[in-house]
Parts: structure tokens; C-alpha cells; sequence
């Protein structure tokens, strides 16, 4: 993403100048499905990120530009002011949330743009919340810290656009640190970060370009499975709230209790909370293949327990397997998106031309390849 364009446009439209600033989008290495479960997640900050310029105009209307896009919007800051554009809601509900928490947002120009590929699961929309919610909190003064900003971005999910999704997308996007991926505990909010210098490694996305229509009804479903069988523990063991406080002994205990389905489920969940932790334990020792044999178990259980994934990510993972990849997994939901791949670099060139070729001779399109680097979260530039 070239700055000057936004930089020349901000010109160009407001005959002046603002202030730049930047935030990420994300990365989970490990740990899928956990978060609603109150277990913990992998996240990292990328080198790849949305960024906007915007300067106080003296009105009590947003004047926003889209350069991506190529579209404008102005709105007021009144809850019946909400603008019509998709984008220009987040926009919107940032400056909302901030105002319901006693903040005061005069009127102001923004433009902005970014490099986070849209629909590859590396969270455009909460690096476009963090970027704004860190830029008008900066701007005006307004004292949030970055834990309340992620909230505030989660928040406008939730309010404004519609997704009840969790936090690690918004905070991954605060809190990235260069050579770092972040333990998020999902339950605690308490996070620490883990060292993550994968020298004569690579971190590579391979996006299947598909989107199978399954994934909002599943992930309920799912949802539903795993809080039927902590309900069904919590009738032995009254301190498990959530499958994070079960094990899999308890998880034996009311086998027959609940249905296999939800019993597979659940083991899942169980088993890949272990995992990240001993995933973390890995790093903490600089000890990548122990990582990638994690990432390769993870969508074994995500693709045969849990049944999230799809023909095309199973391909990529068996690909990944067949090249010598140290680890490979599907990233995100499932059912379509990308795999993350943990691939040594003397491996890399000829994995990523048979990802290209036989991917696109099985399924007859290009998988699209991004490489990424674990960088630092939302700033002013």
C-alpha cells in the first residue's frame, strides 16, 4: 500500500494535511474454535494492514474516502445518522462506541486504504476498527486505552455490522508485537507474549479461494454441541463452566450421556486447547518442528472431529504434508479460506509452485499465496 496515494488524495480532497496512522491484520498459528469455549488463542499482528489519514474539520460531520474503493460518505455522529455504506459503518460505530463511553468526537476527514487481502481470514475489518479507533482516540485526546480500543472495535461488530464475534481479532490488531505472537486466555482476557523468530522459516498463507456456505449455521451448531456437553459436566463437577475447565477423563464420564456427535466435538475442543499450550511451550524453547507437528494434529482434529474443513484444504494440508512442510493447518473457521504453513525456507519455492499447479489442475482455480511477517500492532506513523 503506497501512503503517498492516501497522502495525495487527503490532499487533493481536504487541501491539507492530517495525521497517518496504521493497524494490522492477523494470523492465529493455533487454537481454532477455542475461543468460545473460554480456552486460549495464538494470534500475531501481520505485515499487512489498513491505514488512514484524518485531520479535525471544524463541522460535526465525518467526511470519509474509501481509496480502495473509490467511494465517499458523510455522516453525522447521531445514532439515527448511520450511514448507508458497509464500510463507512465501521467508521460509524467506532466513533459511536467511543461516544456512548462519555467520549466527545467532533467532525473530522479521513482518508484510508489498505493491503489486508478481503475474505482470507486475516481480519480486514478489525484491522479497520483499531485503525480508526487508535486514530481518533489520538487525535481527540480521548484517554482509551488499547484494551478498551479492541473492545470498542468488537463492540462495533456486534452493534453496527452484525458479527458476534470475539476479541482476538481487535486485540491482536492493539497488541501485536514485532517477534512475538500473543497467549490470549479468552476466558481472563490476561494475554502474554511468546517468542516467535522461526529463523529458516517461512509463515505462509495459501488461500483456497472458496467459500463454502455451510459456515454460519455449523459454527452455531457447533457452538450448541460444545455447551451441551460442559452442561453435561457441570452436572459432576460443578466448578466447569466451559469445556476450558474440562478434561478428558470428565469428558469420558457422560460419554453416554450425550450424543456422539457433540461427545467428538467436545474432544476436539479439549484436545486443542493442550495443544496451543504445548505449542507455546515449543517456542518458549525455539522448537518449530514440535509446532508444526501441532499444527498438522490440529487439522486432523478440525477436519475429521470437528468436520469444519473442506476437499480444498484438505488438499492444501496434504500437499503441505507430501512437500516436507514442517506444519500446516486450516486457519480461521473452516470451510473454505486459507491453510497456514510453517514452511523451511530450502522448501519453499518448490511447495508453493505445487500448491499453484496441482491445486489449480484439481479444482480449476489459482489458490492465491501470501507470505507474512509477525510485526507490531496499531500506531501512528
Amino acid at each position: 500500500m503506497e501512503l503517498n496515494q492516501i497522502r495525495d488524495k487527503f490532499k487533493s480532497l481536504y487541501g491539507t494535511e492530517g495525521v497517518v496512522y496504521s493497524s494490522p491484520g492477523r494470523i492465529n498459528l493455533i487454537g481454532e474454535h477455542t475461543d468460545y469455549n473460554g480456552g486460549f488463542v495464538l494470534p500475531g499482528a501481520i505485515d499487512k494492514a489498513m491505514y488512514c489519514e484524518i485531520k479535525p474539520n471544524g463541522t460535526d460531520k465525518v467526511r470519509a474516502y474509501a481509496l480502495d474503493l473509490g467511494e465517499s460518505a458523510e455522516f453525522g455522529l447521531e445514532e439515527n445518522d448511520l450511514p448507508a455504506k458497509q464500510w463507512a459503518k465501521y467508521i460509524f460505530g467506532v466513533c459511536r462506541e467511543m461516544i456512548k463511553r462519555g467520549a466527545k468526537i467532533p467532525g473530522f476527514d479521513t482518508v484510508f486504504a489498505g493491503d489486508v487481502p478481503l475474505g482470507a481470514g486475516m481480519s480486514s475489518s478489525a484491522a479497520l476498527e483499531s485503525c480508526f479507533g487508535f486514530a481518533i482516540n489520538d487525535q481527540f485526546g480521548l484517554g482509551f486505552d488499547l484494551f478498551e480500543i479492541a473492545k470498542i472495535g468488537q463492540a462495533t461488530e456486534h452493534n453496527y455490522v452484525g458479527v458476534m464475534c470475539g476479541i482476538m481479532d481487535q486485540f491482536a490488531s492493539c497488541f501485536g508485537k514485532e517477534g512475538s505472537l500473543i497467549r490470549l486466555d479468552c476466558r481472563s482476557l490476561e494475554y502474554q507474549y511468546v517468542p516467535f523468530n522461526p529463523e529458516g522459516y517461512r509463515l505462509v498463507l495459501v488461500n483456497t479461494c472458496v467459500s463454502h456456505n455451510l459456515a454460519e449455521g455449523a459454527y452455531n451448531k457447533r457452538r450448541l454441541s460444545c455447551e451441551a456437553v460442559a452442561h453435561a459436566i457441570k452436572k459432576r463437577h460443578p466448578e466447569v463452566e466451559l469445556l476450558r475447565d474440562a478434561n478428558l477423563d470428565m469428558l469420558r464420564e457422560v460419554a453416554n450421556e450425550v450424543s456422539a456427535e457433540d461427545y467428538i466435538r467436545a474432544e476436539f475442543v479439549i484436545e486443542e486447547i493442550q495443544r496451543l499450550l504445548d505449542a507455546c511451550a515449543a517456542l518458549e524453547k525455539g522448537d518449530y518442528e514440535t509446532v508444526g507437528k501441532k499444527m498438522y494434529e490440529t487439522h486432523i482434529g478440525l477436519s475429521r472431529k470437528y468436520e469444519v474443513s473442506c476437499d480444498e484444504l484438505d488438499f492444501l494440508n496434504d500437499l503441505a504434508r507430501r512437500c516436507g512442510v514442517t506444519g500446516s493447518r486450516v486457519m480461521g473457521g473452516g470451510f473454505g479460506g486459507c491453510t497456514i504453513n510453517l514452511v523451511k525456507n530450502e522448501l519453499y519455492d518448490e511447495f508453493i509452485k505445487r500448491a499453484n499447479t496441482d491445486y489449480e489442475q484439481k479444482f480449476g482455480i489459482k489458490p492465491k499465496v501470501y507470505d507474512v511477517i509477525i510485526k507490531d500492532g496499531a500506531r501512528k506513523l
